[in-house]
């Protein structure tokens, strides 16, 4: 083997090796960049789950307490039905007794009111009612928003998992394999974020 042959075996082999290095510094760069949308990812899944939980919360209690002033509400009206018969029932009655029922059915029937809307505390069963399903939303809005960050989550860890794989045993298969399910796994997280779809 003459000078010339060895240069050129000498070159083709750097070209190889600077061809390679190429490789896995661009194969580093995309498990970098898949390894970052995954912690984005984890931070959105871990949001939806809080939401889901405390949404689902807010909405029981405020069901809670629009049951409470229902039950609070049916007792005063029962209340002061019984009053009226009362007075029907004894219509000579002394005047300060029935005036005093009077005020007392009259008194129910104010409170009676208050507890059907109350804007001013918004603690009335209009009130309750809507924000118990503005709860609902919420909580329903994340439901739908966590599978996609489960799917991306999945997605992305075993796209970096197979790109790794890929520098090791120098297989392009597996970069693009990892590359694609990687893509899956951003737009996976992208919908979870912002719903697209689903």
């Amino acid at each position: 083997m003459d000078a010339q042959e060895a240069s050129e075996l000498i070159e083709g082999d750097d070209e190889k090796a600077g061809e390679s290095n190429r490789q896995k510094n661009r194969t580093a760069l995309t498990i970098s960049i898949f390894a970052m949308v995954l912690a984005i990812t984890s931070l959105g899944g871990s949001n939806a789950g809080k939401d889901i939980t405390q949404s689902n919360i807010l909405a029981a209690n405020t069901y809670a307490f629009y049951q409470a002033k229902s039950i609070r509400q049916t007792t005063l009206k029962v209340a002061a039905a019984d009053m009226e018969l009362q007075l029907l029932r004894e219509p000579g009655m002394n005047a300060p007794a029935k005036e005093a029922i009077q005020k007392k059915i009259e008194e129910y029937k104010k409170t009676i009111d208050r507890y059907e809307s109350e804007p001013e505390t918004k603690e009335g069963k209009k009130e309750l009612m809507a924000r118990a399903k503005e709860h609902e939303a919420v909580r329903d809005h994340a439901i739908r928003q966590d599978p996609w960050f489960d799917y991306a989550e999945g997605g992305l860890q075993i796209a970096i998992v197979l790109l790794s794989v890929s520098i090791i045993g120098s297989l392009p298969a597996m970069y693009f394999a990892g590359l694609g399910l990687g893509l899956l796994g951003a737009l996976s997280s992208l919908n979870g974020f912002f719903l697209f779809y689903g």
